[in-house]
């Protein structure tokens, strides 16, 4: 089964405004232990990010003016107007990098992880068609999706595998699954069966990698006669 962000967010979000003030938001991190916090808007919409970088960003810019540039942020690319406003921010408006990367709670968490990685945060507000905030997804919630038992994993497989694959007979298909890694065995009808019944095992979450050792009753794979027959007693005869 594949899980999606609505399933492993937060929804108690600590957020700010755009007038919360630079010690205020030092202090809702350091009094929630966490590492950053969406800004939002009157309407709940999200402006902005704010992260600990941004907070020592900031104080080193008002502590040792022009050195600045010399910080590189691993996260969002500062521009040089960004740099500037840093360096006399005072709200959460002038600390918080833009624009957010969001997701909604429909998408696949496999999906938000990438995301992360592709923009190098540690978070992600999740908003709703309206795109206000409704939670937040951090890596620590992505990563106890895929933080599984191998039972739990096999589990999910076989319940995919009855489900997408019509009407497949009960044990057609033996699971096993050790370190994420799922093996696949057992005799299916078809041969074009065996290629769909690997994808919908890639798609379980907690899945590393996938054996294959399924076998087949049918080639389904190759045409048969191009022409077409009919049927004399026992014998199937192309038609003239």
């Amino acid at each position: 089964m594949t899980r999606i962000v609505g399933e492993v967010m937060t929804r108690e979000v600590v957020e700010a405004r755009r007038e919360t003030s630079f010690k205020n938001v030092a202090r809702l991190l350091d009094q929630h232990r966490i590492s950053g916090l969406p800004v939002v808007d009157d309407d709940d919409k999200v402006l902005g990010v704010i992260s600990e970088t941004d907070l020592i960003h900031g104080q080193v810019a008002r502590s040792v003016p022009g050195r600045v540039r010399r910080f590189r942020v691993p996260a969002l690319r500062r521009s040089a107007r960004h740099a500037a406003a840093v360096a006399r921010a005072t709200t959460a408006e002038d600390l918080m990098s833009t624009p957010a990367i969001t997701v909604h709670p429909e998408q696949p968490v496999a999906d938000a992880a990438r995301v992360m990685e592709r923009h190098h945060v540690e978070r992600l507000p999740v908003v709703d068609e309206e795109d206000r905030l409704i939670g937040i997804a951090t890596r620590r919630d992505l990563l106890r999706v895929f933080v599984r038992t191998d039972e739990e994993i096999r589990q999910d497989v076989l319940d995919v595998l009855t489900r997408t694959m019509g009407s497949l007979p009960p044990h057609t298909v033996i699971v096993s699954v050790g370190d994420g890694m799922a093996t696949l065995e057992g005799r299916l009808e078809l041969r074009s069966d065996i290629p769909q019944a690997v994808r919908q095992t890639w798609r379980v979450d907690g899945v590393v990698g996938v054996v294959n050792s399924l076998t087949f009753r049918i080639d389904d794979t190759h045409p048969r006669e191009k022409h077409p027959s009919r049927r004399i007693g026992h014998y199937w005869l192309p038609e003239r």
